[in-house]
């Protein structure tokens, strides 16, 4: 996902890094949202979840170690990066992952179980919920390279677009697509009251937002030109994705 760094020539071994401290994270997340005190799902990946290949215990302090090591990662010298920015780096994924962020949009998301909540609410829920690390992974990209702050606000514009169009493809996959597509429980959203794009909106409309959130993610990168043509890609993936 730092393929934002691409925008503005960051150097390779930094959006190593970068990337992995992001996909701890990530990784440390699913194995919490897994849990039976979370989401209680048995398949991820088309495997069986952490908890019950090992079990609850072990899981929890996957989770942990993971989310400590991104850390640790990122504080690590990263070649051409100032100090000052570093920290910079290290607050935006602390406070994408914390309660402003991923664990907030979480807690949101388990209290409105049974509750009809409105777009506007439900857009709320999702900005921090799954949001948050999809727009840190992309400014993150571009703290790795020499992004200026007007490029950061049109990638932050970007960012927030598709971390939007993910949960609303999410929403639809889960309503419309197989487990074994999946490579999780299919229709758990419905199953568990949950409050969704599709519940909201019907599959159409839900559809057709999916599409005006690309467009309003392509119009985002134009100033870049051909050099954001990753982030294109990017965008049109999470549309096109099938899991």
């Amino acid at each position: 996902m730092p393929c934002g760094g691409a925008v503005f020539g960051a150097d390779s071994s930094v959006l190593d890094a970068t990337s992995v401290a992001v996909e701890l994270i990530h990784a440390y997340s699913l194995v919490h949202d897994d849990l039976p005190c979370m989401d209680d799902d048995v398949l991820r990946r088309g495997k069986p979840t952490c908890h019950v290949e090992f079990d609850e215990a072990t899981a929890l302090l996957v989770g942990d170690a993971l989310q400590t090591l991104a850390f640790n990662v990122l504080s690590k010298h990263l070649p051409g990066i100032a100090p000052a920015r570093q920290l910079d780096m290290l607050n935006l994924l602390a406070t994408a992952s914390g309660s402003r962020g991923m664990a907030g949009g979480q807690a949101i998301d388990l209290a409105a179980v049974g509750r009809q909540l409105t777009v506007g609410e439900l857009e709320f829920m999702h900005i921090h919920k799954t949001g948050a690390l999809i727009r840190a992974a992309v400014l993150l990209g571009a703290h790795c390279g020499e992004a200026m702050p007007d490029a950061m606000e049109h990638l932050g514009r970007f960012a927030n677009r598709i971390g939007l169009l993910f949960q609303v493809v999410d929403d639809i996959l889960d309503a419309e697509a197989s487990t074994a597509t999946l490579g999780k429980t299919a229709g758990k959203d419905a199953a568990a009251n949950k409050p969704t794009y599709v519940s909201i909106l019907g599959a159409r409309e839900a559809k057709a937002m999916s599409g005006k959130l690309r467009q309003d993610a392509h119009d985002a990168l134009e100033p870049f030109g051909e050099s954001a043509l990753r982030l294109h890609e990017l965008a049109d993936f999470i549309v096109a994705r099938t899991f």
